[in-house]
């Protein structure tokens, strides 16, 4: 499955991982979009694994009624679905319950950024499988690029789509592996001609919004970026682990947040940059006297508290400062905590408004030299890209 030139996975690396291993292994297979091959890669490997004595079973499994993909599950065992109504229709989700109570030494699961159906233990299915690793099950899933977080801001401006359904770089930092399924763009595009990804009525709608050659190049070249950054930070870790290199002096990255206004586009650069370079990182906010508690303006706060959750979700460590000077709060802790990259977002004020009060951003570069300053322009989210659900390898 793989153009590359890249090694392939194969189940026999993941089964003398799992021997060696006492915890619960997680094996993450990434592509470029949908129709590159990732469902029936992880079939096929539930076979070998299979033949090899490994008691595995699917407990979730998407075919988008693909014959050659839906062909493939065979005699593989498939822990029932759990049924939730939900405004009058029954739907299906995982059982993770049942899939614990079955407690196999592997189990499949598809879709991986998929929002599961309100009532579910959990609200997204990520979550879902680490429920299924602290039980002490290996999993094996597979994700589109489109869907990790930190790229969302990306994807978005290099396909028009704002991808709403994502997974925080957090847990591709759990996974063991993160493979790459590949293959070329005119290879996906013929698959999709073929009527092997989506059904006849969307073929050309894909073809000419998504599935553009542009489109799958950058999403293709996306993908490549991911694992090969993955497999550096790993590499790192390994090798200070063992003792092979000297630990080098620690980059560590600073989001600052307002009440004000949405983060997120913040904190998923923040998240990239922490990422590439395998650094610590915070998301710090500064709680002025007029923004404690019974002062603050209430939509001001649930502004905060989404932005705070969302920092958590991609893995950043959230700092609350409280000072009358925001400047002086924050270069205080750059210096004490010895940050290296620091972003910031485009203020909207005007420029004799600066001139008059001062700016954060100017007293920062003039006295914490030290850090590297990213300075991110800010937009309305009404004027975002146009958003849409990518329920896994759905495509509206």
């Amino acid at each position: 499955m793989n153009d590359n030139g890249n090694r392939r996975a194969s189940p026999e690396s993941f089964l003398a991982k799992l021997k060696e291993s006492e915890r619960a292994r997680l094996r993450v297979y990434i592509g470029a979009a949908a129709g590159v091959g990732k469902t029936f890669q992880m079939l096929e490997e539930a076979h070998l694994l299979g033949q090899q004595g490994v008691d595995v079973v699917i407990a979730l499994i998407e075919t988008h009624g693909r014959v050659d993909t839906a062909a493939l599950i065979g005699v593989l065992e498939h822990v029932p679905l759990r049924k939730i109504e939900y405004r009058g229709v029954v739907l299906e989700e995982m059982d993770v319950e049942a899939v614990i109570a079955r407690k196999p030494e592997v189990a499949i699961v598809d879709e991986l950024a998929h929002t599961n159906v309100p009532g579910s233990k959990n609200r997204k299915r990520y979550e879902d499988v680490l429920d299924l690793l602290a039980a002490g099950i290996s999993v094996i899933t597979a994700v589109n690029v489109q869907h990790i977080e930190s790229l969302n801001d990306a994807i978005a401006r290099t396909t028009g789509v704002r991808v709403r359904e994502t997974i925080p770089d957090s847990f591709l930092q759990r996974a063991d592996e993160v493979v790459n399924v590949d293959v070329s763009v005119d290879t996906l595009r013929t698959r999709l001609r073929q009527g092997k990804i989506y059904g006849v009525e969307k073929i050309e709608q894909a073809l000419n919004n998504f599935f553009r050659k542009g489109n799958l190049s950058a999403l293709r070249e996306l993908a490549l970026r991911q694992v090969a950054e993955d497999q550096a930070a790993k590499a790192h870790d390994y090798r200070e682990r063992e003792g092979l290199e000297q630990a080098v002096i620690p980059e560590k990255v600073m989001v600052c947040i307002t009440t004000r206004g949405n983060a997120k586009k913040l904190l998923r650069i923040g998240s990239r940059i922490a990422g590439r370079l395998a650094s610590d990182w915070y998301a710090v906010y500064v709680e002025t006297p007029r923004e404690e508690p019974g002062r603050i303006d209430p939509k001001d706060h649930v502004s905060l508290l989404e932005n705070v959750r969302f920092a958590d979700e991609l893995g950043a460590k959230f700092v609350r400062l409280k000072a009358s000077r925001v400047a002086d709060a924050l270069i205080e802790f750059a210096r004490r905590e010895g940050i290296t990259h620091v972003i910031f977002g485009q203020s909207a004020r005007s420029r004799w408004d600066i001139l008059l009060r001062g700016s954060v951003i100017n007293r920062f570069l003039n006295e914490a030299r030290d850090a590297t300053v990213h300075v991110v322009p800010l937009r309305d989210d009404k004027a975002d890209e146009k958003s849409v659900d990518h329920h896994g390898d759905d495509f509206h």
